[in-house]
């Protein structure tokens, strides 16, 4: 019976060290394969040039590298490029390139689908088959800061976890990864450049607060009152506004980091002035930056776009109360790379 290669990538470098001794060899040599897992890339033991012939088939036949693979890469007319990200075990999650003309940043997947039920979202329409390990993660950046340079001919600025799945659901491998991704032995980016977004587990963002982590937090809101939230992401009845507000005033008195709301106007939902002015009122608890996001259709009609002129009154109430808010409009909606439409579609 063939024994199941363990992955490399799953090892700490101490780990890797104490490998390298029970085998005869130096210590040292688990710093140098250490080095080309994460910081130089390697996707096959035969890559590692400066180590041994033997050794490299020693690790061979001990380890793999479970190494995603990009199946397809598709670019829209506005410069976005939406990666089909195959993993080791033949699933596939997705991730998108976001260009600018002073920025590039990458959405990934923290999840193969959803667990969670947002309505408006195509992702949650599929059923979540796992949590991606902290290198599938890793790999979706590494993959991305790659097209950035050759398409855009700059390293990637920004990484936002908002592609499929809740982040919080999956809290250690995306902390694990974020520690990769900003590693001087791994890719050396700034904790500030990286925002994670959820749709509010109250628990899990009180345990963001404990661990001093150093990312940006972003909230998936669309609705500051229960009944109006609960119809559209139907776990906020087991996760009530007022226990998410709790939890973010706990995030903003242990960090003083600034709450960003992500919040989309539909029409004959949320676009009333009772719905703008429950917002204002959530808002205020602590320094935060409201999104309005454009609506990206998923096909069934049931949720529309707002009329312009309810987005303006929200940005009206919104500045008038001093609270900082941007109209984002989406990007690549024609490859289904916008928000809400990641559903391994291509």
């Amino acid at each position: 019976m063939e024994v199941k290669k363990k992955d490399i990538r799953a090892l700490t470098k101490e780990q890797l060290r104490d490998f390298f001794v029970e085998q005869g060899d130096k210590a040292f040599r688990g710093n140098q394969v250490y080095e080309w897992l994460w910081n130089k890339g390697a996707h096959t033991f035969e890559d590692m040039t400066n180590i041994s012939k033997d050794t490299r088939s020693m690790l061979h036949e001990n380890f793999v590298i479970n190494h995603v693979k990009v199946d397809q890469m598709q670019r829209s007319s506005d410069g976005t490029i939406k990666n089909a990200v195959r993993l080791h075990d033949s699933l596939v999650v997705e991730s998108v390139l976001i260009p600018t003309a002073t920025r590039t940043t990458a959405c990934v997947s923290s999840q193969v689908g959803c667990s969670l039920d947002c309505r408006f979202c195509a992702t949650a329409r599929l059923k979540r088959m796992r949590n991606l390990n902290p290198d599938e993660i890793f790999d979706q950046v590494v993959a991305i800061d790659n097209e950035s340079k050759l398409y855009f001919d700059r390293p990637l600025s920004n990484i936002v976890f908002m592609g499929m799945g809740e982040p919080l659901m999956n809290y250690n491998n995306v902390l694990k990864a974020i520690d990769k991704i900003t590693s001087p032995e791994g890719l050396g980016m700034s904790p500030k450049r990286i925002t994670v977004s959820t749709s509010g587990v109250p628990k899990m963002i009180k345990k963001m607060a404990d661990d001093g982590v150093k990312f940006k937090l972003a909230v998936s809101l669309h609705s500051a009152i229960d009944e109006v939230r609960t119809s559209i992401m139907p776990f906020n009845a087991t996760f009530p506004l007022r226990d998410l507000r709790e939890a973010l005033e706990y995030w903003y008195a242990k960090t003083k980091n600034r709450i960003t709301y992500e919040y989309v106007v539909w029409q004959g939902i949320n676009d009333s002035k009772k719905d703008a002015e429950a917002l204002v009122q959530f808002c205020k608890f602590a320094p935060s930056k409201v999104n309005l996001i454009e609506y990206n259709p998923i096909d069934d009609g049931e949720f529309q776009q707002a009329n312009p002129k309810a987005i303006d009154m929200y940005v009206s109430l919104l500045e008038a109360n001093h609270i900082t808010v941007t109209v984002r409009r989406s990007r690549g909606k024609d490859i289904d790379a916008a928000c809400g439409q990641l559903a391994n579609k291509s």
